[in-house]
């Protein structure tokens, strides 16, 4: 799906006789008089000229900026960016799909579809959809695999295989780089690799190893989409890979994206949905899954509780994920849960405890994330190290936070996620009081820079 220029924005600054730099450098200067820092170049403005989305603060500085240079009120809405000040959010329907041509139908929809345009933060979905859409996972019977059937080819084991190779790959390139950098091969790939195969005749058993392969890739577009901040395109794409995992009664990764939906909804601020989707993949999965995926899902609700504000509830939900782990190499996992290991539970519950305001406890914790974590997981390290520079803020170390920080910004790479550049201007935002102190001057300037260099480099 292309993008069409943005004829609003291309006029205005025609108009006003500012350039792609000159503009990029007057909304940095204007971001500075405030206190915080903007990492804004020509290469971002041109983006925006060629139809991308913005964050609205961005645009907000944008329209200010271009005011002051025409002498009159400009508004976002002007420069053909949504006013979010002025329009509430609009509940997004879900469109859970109801037959397996649906699912394939959709999931094909949207692998036509980029990713790069960012959409802002307000993703809101209609709680009588997401509930349809859960309870019709809970309840529904496996669809099955057509098995046997007359096709042009036919396929095996080997196949599978190498769908499950591509998604390994794909994988560390996500956690190296941030969802930005495979995600428009790997939805050529599931297009044009992937979807043809599941219409292919296969055995029952490639058949259903082969529906569990697709579903893996569809999730990882849909965690690339939301690293890259195309909130609803991950959505689409979560509950269109419930649907998959429907057809071949694959619970223990049905359960996993009800943890993805509510890792998303809880990072969206929508707390109720985030809460209902955690506590939905602890109890689908119950008895269908292995204790590592529990203590993961369990993890997932706990984060919700924490940030919603339920100390109790998220207290429980911890102990249950750290009951779990400890008999997680009791069994046999999947290959795509490999990942979680000791560290990134760590990870998830250092967040908890941030969100939760437990200064002693979040240092702890995030600490222990930042030394057990794999370095290959560059994007994880630097989540938990801006978790833990959060965590010495809350315990009035100022200091310590901004060095923290500044080694995570230092990874650079990590910078590639739109996640993680609002875990750092969360951070910024944060220390905006000691914005004269030297040491959270340079931090910005540091972060400008890192921005720069990353726009130059695409």
């Amino acid at each position: 799906m292309s993008r069409e220029p943005n004829a609003q924005l291309i006029a205005v600054m025609d108009e006003a006789n500012v350039s792609n730099k000159g503009l990029a450098r007057r909304m940095q200067d204007a971001a500075a008089q405030h206190g915080t820092s903007l990492g804004t170049t020509h290469v971002a403005v041109q983006r925006w000229r060629d139809g991308a989305g913005i964050q609205p603060p961005t645009a907000a500085i944008m329209a200010d900026v271009l005011g002051a240079k025409l002498g009159r009120r400009v508004s976002p809405a002007d420069l053909g960016f949504i006013d979010h000040a002025a329009r509430p959010a609009t509940p997004q329907p879900i469109g859970y799909p109801t037959s397996v041509p649906d699912v394939l139908s959709m999931l094909d929809g949207l692998a036509d579809q980029r990713a790069e345009a960012a959409t802002p933060d307000d993703l809101v979905i209609a709680d009588n959809d997401l509930n349809s859409a859960v309870l019709s996972w809970m309840i529904a019977r496996p669809d099955g695999v057509e098995a046997d059937r007359p096709a042009h080819q036919r396929i095996g084991m080997r196949d599978v295989r190498a769908i499950r190779d591509a998604a390994s790959m794909f994988m560390q390139l996500d956690f190296k780089y941030g969802g930005g950098h495979g995600h428009r091969a790997l939805r050529h790939y599931f297009r044009h690799e992937v979807l043809p195969l599941l219409n292919a005749s296969y055995s029952e058993k490639v058949g259903t190893a082969l529906f569990g392969a697709a579903a893996e890739v569809s999730q990882l577009l849909a965690w690339t989409a939301y690293d890259t901040g195309n909130q609803r395109l991950a959505h689409r794409y979560l509950t269109s890979t419930l649907r998959l995992s429907q057809v071949v009664d694959d619970r223990m990764f049905g359960a996993r994206i009800l943890g993805n939906l509510s890792h998303q909804a809880n990072y969206l601020g929508n707390h109720a949905q985030a809460i209902q989707l955690g506590r939905a993949a602890v109890e689908g999965a119950k008895g269908r899954a292995t204790p590592r995926a529990m203590a993961n899902y369990s993890a997932m609700e706990a984060r919700a509780l924490a940030n919603g504000g339920d100390p109790t509830g998220a207290g429980r939900a911890m102990n249950e994920a750290e009951r779990h782990f400890e008999h997680a190499d009791t069994t046999d996992d999947p290959a795509w849960l490999g990942y979680f290991d000791s560290a990134e539970l760590m990870g998830e519950l250092c967040h908890c405890f941030r969100d939760l305001k437990m200064r002693r406890e979040s240092v702890e914790a995030a600490q222990r994330a930042v030394d057990e974590t794999d370095p290959k997981y560059a994007r994880t390290l630097g989540f938990c190290r801006m978790v833990l520079a959060q965590s010495h803020l809350l315990n009035g170390e100022l200091e310590a936070a901004v060095t923290t920080a500044s080694l995570a910004v230092d990874g650079g790479d990590t910078l590639q996620s739109s996640r993680f550049q609002r875990y750092v201007s969360d951070f910024q935002t944060e220390v905006t009081i000691h914005a004269a102190n030297p040491i959270v001057a340079a931090f910005n300037d540091q972060v400008r820079d890192a921005l720069a260099r990353l726009d130059d480099d695409e």
